[in-house]
Protein backbone atom coordinates (compact mmCIF):
# COMPACT_ATOMS: atom_id res chain seq x y z
CA UNK A 1 0.00 0.00 0.00
CA UNK A 2 1.17 3.53 -0.83
CA UNK A 3 0.16 6.49 1.32
CA UNK A 4 -1.97 9.06 -0.53
CA UNK A 5 -0.50 12.57 -0.72
CA UNK A 6 -1.81 16.12 -0.60
CA UNK A 7 -1.15 16.35 -4.34
CA UNK A 8 -3.34 13.30 -4.95
CA UNK A 9 -6.30 14.97 -3.24
CA UNK A 10 -5.74 18.19 -5.18
CA UNK A 11 -6.47 16.18 -8.36
CA UNK A 12 -9.91 15.02 -7.16
CA UNK A 13 -12.61 17.51 -8.10
CA UNK A 14 -15.37 15.34 -6.62
CA UNK A 15 -14.19 16.41 -3.14
CA UNK A 16 -14.60 20.11 -3.93
CA UNK A 17 -16.91 21.65 -1.35
CA UNK A 18 -16.02 19.14 1.35
CA UNK A 19 -15.00 20.94 4.54
CA UNK A 20 -11.36 20.99 5.59
CA UNK A 21 -11.82 18.83 8.67
CA UNK A 22 -13.42 16.07 6.59
CA UNK A 23 -10.69 16.35 3.97
CA UNK A 24 -8.03 15.93 6.65
CA UNK A 25 -9.79 12.80 7.92
CA UNK A 26 -9.97 11.42 4.37
CA UNK A 27 -6.29 12.14 3.77
CA UNK A 28 -5.34 10.38 7.00
CA UNK A 29 -7.18 7.20 5.97
CA UNK A 30 -6.46 7.10 2.23
CA UNK A 31 -3.91 4.97 0.42
CA UNK A 32 -3.43 4.07 -3.22
CA UNK A 33 -2.65 1.11 -5.42
CA UNK A 34 -1.28 1.00 -8.94
CA UNK A 35 -2.72 -1.29 -11.60
CA UNK A 36 -1.23 -2.47 -14.86
CA UNK A 37 -3.43 -2.72 -17.94
CA UNK A 38 -5.69 -5.77 -17.61
CA UNK A 39 -5.02 -6.23 -13.89
CA UNK A 40 -8.08 -6.99 -11.75
CA UNK A 41 -8.97 -4.66 -8.88
CA UNK A 42 -11.71 -7.02 -7.68
CA UNK A 43 -13.90 -9.72 -9.16
CA UNK A 44 -17.55 -10.74 -9.08
CA UNK A 45 -18.67 -12.46 -5.85
CA UNK A 46 -15.55 -11.31 -4.01
CA UNK A 47 -16.07 -9.89 -0.53
CA UNK A 48 -14.63 -6.38 -0.79
CA UNK A 49 -13.96 -4.22 2.26
CA UNK A 50 -12.55 -1.17 0.49
CA UNK A 51 -14.07 1.71 -1.45
CA UNK A 52 -12.12 2.70 -4.56
CA UNK A 53 -11.85 5.93 -6.54
CA UNK A 54 -9.93 6.39 -9.80
CA UNK A 55 -7.10 8.83 -9.16
CA UNK A 56 -5.89 8.67 -12.74
CA UNK A 57 -6.34 6.21 -15.57
CA UNK A 58 -9.42 4.21 -16.57
CA UNK A 59 -11.03 1.01 -15.31
CA UNK A 60 -13.61 -1.27 -16.87
CA UNK A 61 -16.59 -2.63 -14.95
CA UNK A 62 -17.90 -5.80 -16.58
CA UNK A 63 -19.84 -9.00 -16.06
CA UNK A 64 -19.51 -12.39 -17.74
CA UNK A 65 -22.50 -14.16 -19.25
CA UNK A 66 -23.23 -17.83 -18.59
CA UNK A 67 -21.44 -18.53 -21.88
CA UNK A 68 -18.38 -16.65 -20.63
CA UNK A 69 -18.87 -13.63 -22.88
CA UNK A 70 -17.70 -10.34 -21.36
CA UNK A 71 -20.21 -7.47 -21.21
CA UNK A 72 -18.81 -4.06 -20.31
CA UNK A 73 -21.15 -2.02 -18.12
CA UNK A 74 -19.06 1.08 -17.33
CA UNK A 75 -15.78 2.69 -18.20
CA UNK A 76 -14.72 4.87 -15.27
CA UNK A 77 -12.05 7.55 -15.29
CA UNK A 78 -10.34 10.22 -13.21
CA UNK A 79 -12.32 11.16 -10.10
CA UNK A 80 -14.96 8.43 -10.42
CA UNK A 81 -15.96 6.28 -7.47
CA UNK A 82 -15.73 2.62 -8.49
CA UNK A 83 -17.71 0.53 -6.02
CA UNK A 84 -19.67 2.68 -3.58
CA UNK A 85 -22.51 0.17 -4.01
CA UNK A 86 -20.72 -2.24 -1.62
CA UNK A 87 -21.95 -0.23 1.36
CA UNK A 88 -24.74 -2.85 1.38
CA UNK A 89 -22.24 -5.46 2.74
CA UNK A 90 -22.93 -7.91 -0.08
CA UNK A 91 -20.21 -9.45 -2.29
CA UNK A 92 -19.23 -7.59 -5.45
CA UNK A 93 -21.72 -8.11 -8.27
CA UNK A 94 -19.32 -7.05 -11.01
CA UNK A 95 -15.66 -7.35 -12.07
CA UNK A 96 -13.28 -4.41 -12.24
CA UNK A 97 -10.07 -4.38 -14.27
CA UNK A 98 -7.68 -1.69 -15.45
CA UNK A 99 -8.42 -0.56 -19.00
CA UNK A 100 -5.01 1.10 -18.97
CA UNK A 101 -2.28 1.71 -16.41
CA UNK A 102 -4.12 3.33 -13.50
CA UNK A 103 -3.74 4.59 -9.95
CA UNK A 104 -6.60 3.95 -7.53
CA UNK A 105 -7.34 5.78 -4.28
CA UNK A 106 -8.57 3.42 -1.53
CA UNK A 107 -10.44 3.72 1.75
CA UNK A 108 -11.45 0.95 4.09
CA UNK A 109 -15.24 0.87 4.07
CA UNK A 110 -15.43 1.14 7.86
CA UNK A 111 -13.26 4.27 7.88
CA UNK A 112 -15.22 5.97 5.12
CA UNK A 113 -18.58 5.23 6.77
CA UNK A 114 -17.35 6.80 10.01
CA UNK A 115 -16.26 9.95 8.17
CA UNK A 116 -19.54 10.09 6.22
CA UNK A 117 -21.48 9.94 9.50
CA UNK A 118 -19.98 13.29 10.47
CA UNK A 119 -20.40 15.13 7.16
CA UNK A 120 -23.58 15.03 5.10
CA UNK A 121 -21.91 16.85 2.19
CA UNK A 122 -19.56 13.89 1.71
CA UNK A 123 -22.51 11.50 1.97
CA UNK A 124 -24.40 13.50 -0.66
CA UNK A 125 -21.36 13.45 -2.95
CA UNK A 126 -21.29 9.65 -2.81
CA UNK A 127 -25.08 9.39 -3.26
CA UNK A 128 -24.81 11.59 -6.36
CA UNK A 129 -22.09 9.32 -7.73
CA UNK A 130 -24.39 6.32 -7.32
CA UNK A 131 -27.27 8.23 -8.92
CA UNK A 132 -25.20 8.99 -12.03
CA UNK A 133 -24.40 5.30 -12.44
CA UNK A 134 -28.09 4.38 -12.09
CA UNK A 135 -29.02 6.91 -14.78
CA UNK A 136 -26.38 5.42 -17.07
CA UNK A 137 -27.88 1.98 -16.51
CA UNK A 138 -31.34 3.29 -17.41
CA UNK A 139 -29.95 4.64 -20.68
CA UNK A 140 -28.26 1.31 -21.38
CA UNK A 141 -31.58 -0.51 -20.95
CA UNK A 142 -32.70 1.05 -24.23
CA UNK A 143 -30.01 -1.02 -25.93
CA UNK A 144 -31.54 -4.27 -24.67
CA UNK A 145 -34.57 -3.94 -26.95
CA UNK A 146 -34.30 -5.72 -30.32
CA UNK A 147 -32.73 -3.09 -32.55
CA UNK A 148 -30.08 -3.61 -35.19
CA UNK A 149 -26.50 -3.83 -33.99
CA UNK A 150 -25.34 -1.04 -36.30
CA UNK A 151 -27.72 1.35 -34.54
CA UNK A 152 -26.56 0.15 -31.11
CA UNK A 153 -22.97 0.69 -32.20
CA UNK A 154 -23.65 4.19 -33.51
CA UNK A 155 -25.28 5.09 -30.18
CA UNK A 156 -22.31 3.72 -28.24
CA UNK A 157 -19.78 5.57 -30.40
CA UNK A 158 -21.76 8.80 -29.98
CA UNK A 159 -21.63 8.33 -26.18
CA UNK A 160 -17.88 7.68 -26.32
CA UNK A 161 -17.48 10.90 -28.31
CA UNK A 162 -19.46 12.75 -25.66
CA UNK A 163 -17.50 11.28 -22.74
CA UNK A 164 -13.98 11.00 -24.16
CA UNK A 165 -14.01 13.03 -27.37
CA UNK A 166 -11.33 15.59 -28.18
CA UNK A 167 -11.97 18.12 -30.93
CA UNK A 168 -9.36 17.93 -33.71
CA UNK A 169 -9.16 19.40 -37.20
CA UNK A 170 -10.83 16.41 -38.89
CA UNK A 171 -13.60 15.89 -36.32
CA UNK A 172 -13.80 14.31 -32.86
CA UNK A 173 -11.13 11.88 -31.68
CA UNK A 174 -12.22 9.32 -29.07
CA UNK A 175 -9.21 9.68 -26.79
CA UNK A 176 -8.75 6.08 -25.70
CA UNK A 177 -7.23 3.01 -27.29
CA UNK A 178 -10.24 0.92 -28.17
CA UNK A 179 -10.33 -2.30 -30.17
CA UNK A 180 -13.08 -4.02 -32.14
CA UNK A 181 -13.07 -6.75 -29.49
CA UNK A 182 -13.61 -4.21 -26.73
CA UNK A 183 -16.50 -2.58 -28.62
CA UNK A 184 -18.02 -6.04 -28.97
CA UNK A 185 -17.67 -6.55 -25.20
CA UNK A 186 -19.40 -3.24 -24.57
CA UNK A 187 -22.38 -4.24 -26.71
CA UNK A 188 -22.58 -7.94 -25.90
CA UNK A 189 -21.93 -8.83 -29.53
CA UNK A 190 -19.34 -10.75 -31.51
CA UNK A 191 -16.14 -9.30 -32.88
CA UNK A 192 -17.15 -10.28 -36.42
CA UNK A 193 -20.47 -8.43 -36.24
CA UNK A 194 -18.92 -5.24 -34.87
CA UNK A 195 -16.12 -5.42 -37.44
CA UNK A 196 -18.69 -5.51 -40.27
CA UNK A 197 -20.57 -2.55 -38.81
CA UNK A 198 -17.38 -0.52 -38.36
CA UNK A 199 -16.30 -1.21 -41.94
CA UNK A 200 -19.69 0.08 -43.07
CA UNK A 201 -19.23 3.29 -41.10
CA UNK A 202 -15.71 3.68 -42.50
CA UNK A 203 -16.92 3.22 -46.09
CA UNK A 204 -19.57 5.89 -45.55
CA UNK A 205 -16.89 8.29 -44.29
CA UNK A 206 -18.41 8.64 -40.83
CA UNK A 207 -15.25 7.53 -39.02
CA UNK A 208 -11.81 6.02 -39.36
CA UNK A 209 -9.15 4.46 -37.17
CA UNK A 210 -6.02 6.47 -36.38
CA UNK A 211 -3.72 3.94 -34.79
CA UNK A 212 -5.76 2.41 -31.97
CA UNK A 213 -8.10 5.40 -31.65
CA UNK A 214 -11.30 6.23 -33.52
CA UNK A 215 -11.80 9.54 -35.33
CA UNK A 216 -15.45 10.47 -35.89
CA UNK A 217 -16.09 13.03 -38.62
CA UNK A 218 -19.19 14.45 -36.93
CA UNK A 219 -20.85 12.88 -33.85
CA UNK A 220 -24.18 14.34 -35.01
CA UNK A 221 -24.09 11.90 -37.93
CA UNK A 222 -23.96 9.02 -35.45
CA UNK A 223 -26.88 10.49 -33.53
CA UNK A 224 -28.93 10.83 -36.72
CA UNK A 225 -28.03 7.27 -37.73
CA UNK A 226 -29.33 5.96 -34.40
CA UNK A 227 -32.31 8.24 -33.77
CA UNK A 228 -33.23 9.26 -37.29
CA UNK A 229 -33.75 12.84 -38.44
CA UNK A 230 -36.07 14.91 -36.29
Amino acid sequence: MIKATEQDFNQISIFNGINERTLELLKAKAFKVKLKKGELLFYEKQKVNKIYLVLHGRVTMYRNSEEGQKRVVYILGDGDFVNEVIFDDLPASINCEAFQESCILCFYKKDLLEIMAGDFQLTRTIINSMARKIRRLYRQLKNTVPIKMDKKLSAKLWKLCKDYGVEVEEGTLIDMNISITYLADMLGSTRETISRCMKGFEKSGMLKFIGKKILVRDPKELSIYFRGRE
